[in-house]
């Protein structure tokens, strides 16, 4: 109730702009950590949060709530809240856990996709080709979103895609951030159309090897930003 109240309140005085939204201050705020803006041990004032993106302080403390959980933000009762350290075995780890989760989704969406399923898949994979030569990074990174979505329905496998859409939202951050890397998006690309190509093929061993290296890859690219951080 009291969070209820101050939210209505909150409203009521023109605090919360509807154009700034949980989701986007987490982004925001994320992009700023793993970038380096934001460096470890500093302080995320809720007031100065709030200002930036003029909310109220409500949305702030859910944002830092979500980036705690991802591993972006250390919580400290009374004492607020400070950009945490990001530890590369951690982040290894968690880059390992995604790989083989997408391998899966992969080789049972060789196995398991319907023809539709297939043909919107290869589509939308021609398509991004001119996201690359644009060097459209916002509009690639978006698309890069979805293709990897694809594959997770396309398994067929409704547990394993929540297990893989909550690894993926832990690492989004890391996963955007490659895509700064000069060349990535072209690589990305071409990881990407061997993966389609096994799919398109019905080759699950293939595209499951396919998911793994390109994910592989992309923990190699993200650990740049941790290591420079």
């Amino acid at each position: 109730m009291r969070l209820s109240a101050e939210l209505s309140l909150a409203r009521r005085r023109g605090l919360i702009r509807t154009g700034t939204t949980v989701d986007e201050m987490v982004r925001a705020i994320a992009d700023r950590i793993v970038t380096g803006v934001l460096r470890p041990g500093e302080k995320l004032d809720e007031i100065k949060l709030a200002e930036r993106y003029d909310v109220s302080r409500t949305p702030v403390r859910e944002a830092l709530r979500q980036l705690s959980a991802m591993g972006l933000v250390d919580r400290r009762p009374n004492r607020g809240a400070i950009v945490a350290v990001v530890e590369p075995a951690h982040l290894t780890s968690m880059f390992e856990s995604m790989a083989e989760l997408e391998a899966i989704c992969a080789r049972l969406s060789a196995e398991r996709m319907s023809p539709a399923e297939r043909r919107t898949l290869e589509s939308r994979h021609q398509s991004s080709a001119a996201l690359v030569r644009l060097g459209a990074e916002a509009d690639y990174e978006a698309y890069n979103t979805d293709f990897h979505s694809m594959l997770y329905r396309g398994a067929h496998s409704k547990h394993i895609e929540e297990l893989t859409l909550a690894t993926r939202a832990r690492l989004a951050p890391f996963r955007r951030a490659q895509f700064r890397l000069p060349g990535r998006l072209s690589k990305s690309w071409s990881e990407h159309d061997s993966i389609v190509r096994a799919v398109l093929r019905g080759d699950g061993a293939a595209a499951g090897t396919a998911a793994r290296e390109h994910v592989s890859i992309v923990s190699e690219a993200s650990t740049v930003f941790v290591s420079a951080s």
